[in-house]
């Protein structure tokens, strides 16, 4: 009764939600992005309320300082983008990566709406190997991923290939929520993930590509912290540091 009550409460408090035009161009009201221009329709309200993720918007805090080079890999629409434009500053530099045209639209619309100067956008998909691949588009633009049936053909990169290649600087910190093909870009990074200091917050999908990722790092020298147990619904979030 209590949970039902609560979730009606919750949906009447959403309702005025509903009436911002999915095309309007808002500010973000709230977080370290208070005032930055948002599309409202271009992904949940949480980002232009400002409350979206705070667990991981705190460890961008903690864990970013000006002059850094980050790699947002699964940037989606660009918050995390944003905000690591943000934190690093005009003498850092964000390399973010997204396949999916559609986020790819929303990622470079925020970045001119917000006049962002520090940020590279690849059309990519990170993979343990530079080529192509299919992508299957999921129902909530957020959760596509890397799949043999995928009706979406997309260029992969390994991180070790764009970092040989000199496409992307040697990163202090990287973003990666990639739908369960994180376990193949780790093993694309070994050369990366050799490099100190060296900060990842990790989203893995499921309980095997978290233990398999769990070990990847710990045998590269990473300190590894479980911030989110997914024993419950398979999503897991791990800090790793060195």
């Amino acid at each position: 009764m209590i949970e039902w009550l609560r979730r009606g409460i919750s949906a009447i408090l959403r309702l005025p939600l509903r009436l911002v035009p999915r095309d309007a161009i808002v500010r973000i009201l709230s977080g370290e992005l208070r005032g930055w221009r948002w599309i409202a329709g271009s992904s949940t309200n949480g980002c232009w309320l400002g409350n979206y993720e705070r667990h991981v918007q705190r460890l961008f805090r903690q864990r970013l300082h000006a002059g850094a080079v980050v790699l947002d890999i699964g940037a989606n629409v660009g918050f995390f983008t944003l905000l690591a434009s943000r934190m690093v500053g005009s003498a850092g530099h964000v390399y973010a990566f997204e396949p999916l045209p559609r986020n790819l639209r929303f990622l470079e619309r925020h970045i001119q709406l917000n006049e962002v100067t520090n940020v590279s956008v690849e059309a990519l998909a990170i993979a343990a190997a530079s080529g192509e691949a299919r992508f299957q588009i999921a129902p909530h633009a957020s959760m596509g991923s890397l799949s043999d049936g995928g009706e979406l053909q997309v260029e992969t990169a390994s991180l070790d290939d764009l970092l040989g290649e000199h496409r992307i600087a040697t990163p202090q910190f990287i973003k990666m929520d990639i739908e369960g093909a994180e376990g193949e870009a780790l093993r694309g990074a070994a050369k990366l993930l050799a490099h100190r200091p060296l900060t990842i917050v990790l989203s893995t999908h499921g309980f095997a590509q978290h233990e398999l990722c769990w070990k990847i790092l710990q045998r590269t020298g990473f300190q590894l912290d479980l911030l989110r147990d997914g024993i419950t619904d398979g999503d897991y979030l791990i800090l790793a540091t060195k």
